[in-house]
């Protein structure tokens, strides 16, 4: 048998590394590691920060479509109890008219019937709230004057103003012209003014106020009562939310929608001696609000 071979190499061909090559720098290398650990941490945190924030936001969109879901449901039972209580108010009104002719004389009996018919104002009102936040309605656009819608706003609440012992100033230049829905302009200085109403039920002092501004008309309505708590300026135009034993808490959400729905805002606050007011603000009507009405 052959015997085995020994393969034999230079010893300078297995020697160590030539000592002009440089050796690794531990410290470099930890130095190198530590920096993409705290950028990877960096990332890290970064990326669970916006899986919060996503998070959050989709729970409130969730919120929010159940909100809307609730709303429309609601809508829905409300406009048909609406129509139903409206058409029993019709007659009732009627009634209450030649009720009125029949005891003109009776001076005592008078001041019982306004207090009942001050009763179905409110009553009319709050039905007129349930249809027009059950509605979802473009604004029907006209050129009307301000002053003539005041005046039947004022002359419908007639009755309740004299019977709350409420002084009523109206401020407002009579060729002044506005272009909107007529009907929901009125619906919402209506709501305005009854909320005024109901903050003196004592009595008091009733202002609206109408002025053109740089880019519209503002229509304030300020009354003499105790004034808006700071914590509730900014829930007061909430669909449902409302500080009063009675009522259903969607008279000033209709009014900041029909100002949204005009292209508009109607903001509150506290007058400087006292009470509060509101102002409505309805821009100047351009061709494109139509469209985007």
């Amino acid at each position: 048998m052959d015997e085995p071979r020994i393969l034999k190499f230079p010893t300078s061909a297995i020697g160590p590394a030539d000592d002009s090559e440089p050796e690794p720098d531990l410290a470099a290398i930890l130095h190198a590691w530590n920096e993409a650990t705290d950028r990877l941490q960096s990332t890290h945190e970064s990326l669970r920060a916006e899986v919060r924030r996503l998070t959050d936001e989709l729970e409130v969109k969730n919120r929010e479509l159940a909100r809307q879901n609730r709303l429309a449901d609601l809508g829905q039972m409300a406009s048909h109890v609406a129509h139903e209580v409206r058409n029993s108010l019709v007659p009732m009104k009627l009634y209450l008219s030649l009720l009125r002719r029949r005891i003109a004389s009776d001076s005592g009996s008078l001041d019982v019937l306004d207090k009942v018919t001050s009763g179905f104002t409110a009553l009319e009102a709050t039905v007129g709230d349930l249809l027009h936040f059950s509605s979802d309605r473009e604004p029907q656009w006209l050129t009307f004057g301000v002053a003539r819608l005041l005046d039947e706003i004022c002359q419908s609440l007639s009755p309740q103003l004299d019977a709350q012992g409420i002084r009523l100033e109206v401020d407002c230049p009579q060729q002044l012209g506005i272009r909107a829905d007529r009907d929901m302009l009125r619906r919402a200085i209506l709501n305005l003014v009854l909320n005024a109403l109901d903050a003196m039920p004592s009595g008091g002092l009733l202002m609206i106020t109408v002025c053109p501004s740089a880019t519209g008309v503002d229509i304030e309505v300020g009354d003499s009562g105790p004034g808006i708590a700071d914590e509730l300026l900014d829930r007061l135009f909430e669909p449902f939310f409302t500080t009063k034993s009675s009522g259903t808490g969607l008279g000033l959400a209709i009014v900041d929608r029909i100002a949204e729905a005009h292209g508009g805002r109607v903001v509150a606050l506290n007058g400087a001696e006292g009470g509060a007011a509101f102002t409505l603000s309805i821009p100047h009507f351009t061709r494109g609000m139509e469209k985007a009405a």
